[in-house]
This record gives C-alpha cells, sequence and structure tokens, in this order.
C-alpha cells in the first residue's frame, strides 16, 4: 500500500493484560500525543475477564456484579464485557489532524470492523439505534433476530482518542450474561462471534484482517513500534 498520508505505530501484547495498566498507559499516550508529538498509536491486545461502565450505563443493567471485576471506563457507551477470546482494539489516534469530525471518525470505526468481517465473508452493519456493528441471524421466514458482533466506544481528549472497538472471535458468550450488553435487553438481540458463526479463525487471523481493513479504512501504514509497550500497572 503506497501513499498514505498517516503513518501510526502498531503493537500487539501477548498474554492478558490487565485493565488499569491498559488505561493508563493510553492517558499517557494520548497526552504524549497532544502535547509532545508522539506517534499515533492502534494497539491489539486481549484483557482477563472483567466488565467495563460507559458514561450512560444503568446500574440495572450490571445483572452479576459479583462475577468479574467491574470498572468504570471513562468512555461514551454503557456496560461491555471484555475477556479472552476477544480481540480489543485500542485507537490512540490525533482526531484533530484528521477533520475533527467526530461522527465521521465512529462511522470509520464502524467501517473498519466492517472490513475486517468481508474478510470472512460475513456481511456486517451499524443498526440505527444500536451502537456497534452487528450481524443478522434471521432464518427465512423466522423472527428478526441479530447478533452484536463488535462493539465501539471511544473518548476524547483535545481532539486525540483513545478505547476503541471489541472484536468477538471466539470469547466465552456465556460471560456477557452477567451484563445487559449496551443496555440492550431485548432478546432479538444478541452476542455472537467469528466461532459461533462457524468461523473457524484464530487471532492471528482476526489480526490480518483488522490490520488490513485498518490502513485501507483510516488511510493510513500501520508500522510496528520500535520496542516493547512499558506498562506501569
Amino acid at each position: 500500500m503506497t501513499d498514505m498520508p498517516f503513518s501510526v505505530e502498531w503493537a500487539v501484547s501477548d498474554g492478558l493484560v490487565p485493565y488499569e495498566a491498559a488505561v493508563q498507559f493510553m492517558e499517557a499516550r494520548a497526552r504524549a500525543i497532544r502535547e509532545e508529538g508522539a506517534p499515533e498509536l492502534v494497539w491489539f491486545l486481549e484483557h482477563p475477564p472483567l466488565y467495563t461502565s460507559g458514561t450512560s450505563a444503568k446500574a440495572e443493567d450490571l445483572r452479576d456484579p459479583a462475577r468479574f471485576p467491574v470498572f468504570d471506563a471513562g468512555r461514551g457507551g454503557q456496560y461491555t464485557y471484555h475477556g479472552p477470546g476477544q480481540r480489543v482494539a485500542y485507537v490512540m489516534l490525533d482526531v484533530g489532524a484528521r477533520g475533527r469530525d467526530v461522527r465521521a471518525f465512529v462511522q470509520n470505526l464502524e467501517a473498519w470492523i466492517i472490513r475486517a468481517l468481508a474478510s470472512f465473508n460475513i456481511e456486517g452493519g451499524p443498526r440505527e439505534g444500536r451502537v456497534g456493528v452487528w450481524v443478522d441471524r434471521t432464518r427465512a421466514g423466522g423472527p428478526l433476530r441479530e447478533d452484536k458482533i463488535a462493539a465501539i466506544g471511544v473518548r476524547l481528549k483535545r481532539w486525540v482518542s483513545f478505547h476503541g472497538i471489541s472484536f468477538n472471535v471466539e470469547p466465552d458468550l456465556e460471560h456477557f450474561s452477567g451484563i445487559t450488553p449496551c443496555g440492550i435487553a431485548d432478546p432479538r438481540y444478541g452476542v455472537t462471534s467469528l466461532a459461533d458463526l462457524g468461523i473457524p479463525a484464530s487471532m492471528a487471523d482476526a489480526d490480518i484482517a483488522l490490520r488490513e481493513a485498518f490502513e485501507e479504512t483510516f488511510a493510513s501504514t500501520l508500522v510496528p513500534v520500535p520496542c516493547p509497550l512499558q506498562l506501569t500497572a
């Protein structure tokens, strides 16, 4: 790929990254991007099982508060689950340098996921009033059924983003039962994953799809970080 206007660092963390350490790192990197001109960064990782609450979270949507640790994420949205088998991609991008259009930025996050899904021959898309990317699983002649395969939740400080997306590769979908995911209790809408859809994809396969889709969607070249990320927590 050539003639890309943005060069973005890209990191992949092995193992399960503690949530607190990830948030501390993201906040520090976003500040460095704003104040010191540090490179933008896309960070792929997995978390241990946990729930996060966004700024619109409702207490009643945390169905099982003792099941996993719960963190106030400070991002938009409601309750979300993170855990092994789910690829989390945190995006620390200079949205100010990319047009200062928050709506377009969120639409690009959706388009990123949709492109990645297409590489597995899965048709996904956004839905009016429901955040994230969804897959239609309605059977011929049957009632409506749509499942979410990826969640989106971002925060901007002085036009630099952090947090990002979570893409279900092969997580334990039962773990979502401890919350009302994104506040949607309608039984017609559930949660799915590549594995649940019958796609035998590894995390490495998902990473390839996400990396290529990111470069296309955000007109950027992802360049591996020169050294491992230093986490403090």
